[in-house]
């Protein structure tokens, strides 16, 4: 029976672009997809058929043998089917995964055997105080360990594994599609290559057991909210007696009702009395280590800005501290004794009044940048 012509295979023209070629391929391929068309032959030869045509027409060599001498350029000598080149499938693992690892350019791997465990997250809530000092403390875990019972074999006492009969310890199995080589993951062992005569007891074959760990966990100063630390082989163990996972550990740090935070920079609004914003004094700063006296000179006006070196939070990698900074605001009493009430309507009545003129306004910085230069 003779072959069709390769580009009318494909509905394509002789002169056609690699990338015409490699869309007509794609598009006949997801049509008559064994998969989309089980038990209908006309598509599996069409399937077929298509696939050969794509792999003589996108090996340029091969293309060029073909366009001179037809289907005898590119037929082997063995047995008059053409040779195939796998890397030329390689860009449609999502239409041939189906089909098992063809041609073997898959790379398929046994995925039975031992594998790293599991990555694991635990999320931990801190308080301000305690990221700012730092902290140890303690967690309960949850996770998959290795069964002691049988070594995490799966295997009970005294037994072991044995090489799966059906693919003879290769976790895969071949076999013959046309001119497909096609790969599958053992169904009988589930590509272990190996399989259990008797299982455990205490994990029934499965090899690991769910148990609560108890770790102490070091939490740095100056650790931030969203910053994670990682724990090695921590984490679930492997199947099979595969390696460990990691665990990370994810901080939450409580908001603090005094303190805002901007990276290791801490900020904060302090209430002076009026008098000691016009006259000049000192007024106690409260810091991460204790109070502090700060020195306001006469005539500061509300919404000053001071600067604290070194009194922020610490560094969580150890260079040194951020600042603090305290801006001030003005301390209205809501209730006034009556002699407090004379001596502030005395002083009403010399100080001078001032009154707001729109015009001499204009000229100003909005109100919202002048807000910004102030906090910084």
């Amino acid at each position: 029976m003779s072959k069709r012509d390769y580009y009318e295979v494909l509905g394509v023209n002789q002169g056609a672009s690699e990338q015409t070629i490699k869309s007509a391929y794609r598009k006949l391929a997801l049509q008559y997809h064994p998969d989309r068309n089980q038990g209908d032959s006309v598509a599996e030869e069409k399937f077929k058929e298509a696939a050969e045509a794509y792999a003589v027409l996108a090996d340029l060599q091969k293309r060029n043998l073909y366009d001179q001498f037809g289907h005898a350029g590119v037929s082997s000598s063995a047995g008059g089917e053409p040779s195939f080149d796998a890397s030329v499938f390689a860009d449609f693992g999502d239409i041939l995964g189906g089909l098992g690892d063809i041609f073997g350019f898959g790379g398929q791997q046994r995925h039975g055997g031992p594998q790293r465990g599991s990555d694991l997250r635990y999320d931990l809530e801190i308080s301000f105080d305690e990221a700012a000092r730092g902290i140890e403390t303690s967690i309960q875990v949850p996770r998959e360990e290795h069964c002691e019972a049988c070594s995490g074999s799966g295997a009970a006492k005294g037994t072991s594994r044995e090489a799966c009969t059906q693919c003879h310890g290769q976790g895969q199995v071949r076999f013959q599609q046309g001119f497909f080589t096609v790969v599958r993951t053992c169904p009988k062992c589930r590509g272990a290559g190996q399989v259990i005569g008797k299982a455990c007891l205490d994990c029934r074959g499965t090899g690991r057991i769910g148990r609560e760990r108890k770790l102490n966990v070091k939490i740095p100063a100056g650790i931030a909210t969203g910053q994670r630390m990682r724990l090695s082989s921590e984490g679930e163990h492997g199947p099979h007696g595969g390696p460990p996972g990691d665990l990370y550990v994810v901080i939450h740090v409580q908001e603090h009702p005094f303190y805002q935070r901007d990276g290791d920079d801490l900020l904060c609004y302090v209430p002076v009395p009026f008098a000691t914003l016009a006259l000049g004094g000192e007024t106690e700063i409260p810091t991460l280590k204790g109070r502090q006296n700060l020195k306001i000179a006469s005539g500061t006006q509300p919404g000053t800005k001071f600067r604290l070196a070194g009194k922020g939070m610490p560094n969580v990698s150890g260079r040194g501290q951020g600042n603090l900074y305290v801006i001030v605001s003005v301390e209205v009493p809501q209730q006034l004794s009556k002699e407090q009430r004379e001596v502030v309507e005395k002083l009403a009545e010399v100080l001078p009044q001032e009154t707001i003129d729109p015009e001499a306004q204009k000229g100003d910085r909005p109100f919202f940048d002048r807000v910004k230069d102030i906090l910084g």
